[in-house]
């Protein structure tokens, strides 16, 4: 188990995820620190903030000096976006994350490396974005067999909640329905999804640092399951049921339809919060978070 005295940064903790997780650990006692390239849209209070860049080896080893538990959630992390801006993807994953594992290595106090991956790391799908997420994890395997870095690889499905932003898929389909009036998807809607709320997801990052998690992967998915077509109706009932749903019916491109995942040697465990948060309800509170941030 980690002792809580222990301190923690957290890279790319101004993010969506990397805040909550940032939040819970507060709550669980740690000291954190954040490193993210953007200022913090809200400080969390006993937080300690420093603004730099992955790409910078120097300043990286400098923030990791006083600290023995690092979380990794910073680089790029929208699918569409890895296939329009491939080398930024490549370079911000891939690179971005050896980085900050060299430098604990050069910094030798890292007691444990947490790498915020995905579901598509599992998978042939998710264009440049999964074979980011793929490549850098097998690099965070190797620091850990050749310079005894401990490391949890947690491999996050579709989250969602408030305070997201518009790589978010789940606010992008609320944005629309309230400003539009109108939602479209790629798909035919029978695409699948089990999505887990940022509530969810960051409670189980920081329990893998109590008595399990040492040089494992995870993968933390939602408990129910949903199709797009219900999913998007559930927001119409919830809004108005005037809304205008479109699908396109046309190439998912990069997306998988009903599992992310293919047949590796190398598979994780799946675990689920318990109590989690009711699915109806963490949508019906991302619509209400954006209609209070839109109305004032």
């Amino acid at each position: 188990m980690i002792d809580k005295k222990n301190t923690v940064i957290v890279f790319g903790g101004s993010g969506f995820l990397g805040s909550a997780v940032v939040k819970k650990l507060l709550e669980k006692g740690f000291q954190v620190t954040v490193f993210d390239i953007a200022s913090p849209k809200i400080e969390i209070k006993n937080v300690k903030y420093i603004v730099g860049d992955i790409c910078s080896i120097d300043s990286l080893r400098t923030a990791i000096s006083d600290h023995e538990i690092i979380y990794n959630f910073a680089g790029a992390a929208d699918l569409e976006g890895s296939i329009r801006d491939p080398l930024r993807y490549l370079n911000l994953n891939i690179l971005g994350n050896a980085n900050i594992l060299q430098a604990a290595i050069d910094v030798g106090k890292v007691k444990r490396f947490v790498y915020a991956s995905s579901a598509y790391a599992l998978s042939d799908k998710g264009a440049f974005y999964g074979t980011s997420k793929r490549a850098s994890e097998k690099i965070t395997q190797l620091y850990q067999e050749n310079y005894d870095l401990d490391y949890t690889i947690l491999r996050y499905g579709s989250v969602y909640g408030p305070f997201a932003d518009e790589t978010n898929r789940i606010y992008r389909f609320i944005r629309d329905a309230l400003l539009y009036g109108e939602i479209s998807f790629q798909g035919d809607g029978s695409e699948e999804r089990e999505y887990i709320h940022v509530d969810d997801a960051a409670d189980l990052s920081v329990k893998i640092l109590e008595d399990f998690g040492k040089n494992e992967n995870f993968i933390l998915t939602g408990s129910e399951r949903f199709d797009y077509k219900e999913l998007l109706e559930m927001i119409r009932e919830i809004i108005d049921p005037k809304i205008k749903i479109n699908f396109l019916e046309s190439d998912y491109k990069g997306h998988y339809n009903m599992t992310p995942y293919k047949f590796e040697p190398d598979l994780g465990k799946k675990i689920t919060n318990n109590p989690s948060i009711d699915f109806g309800q963490g949508v019906l509170q991302c619509i209400q978070s954006f209609y209070d941030k839109n109305s004032k």
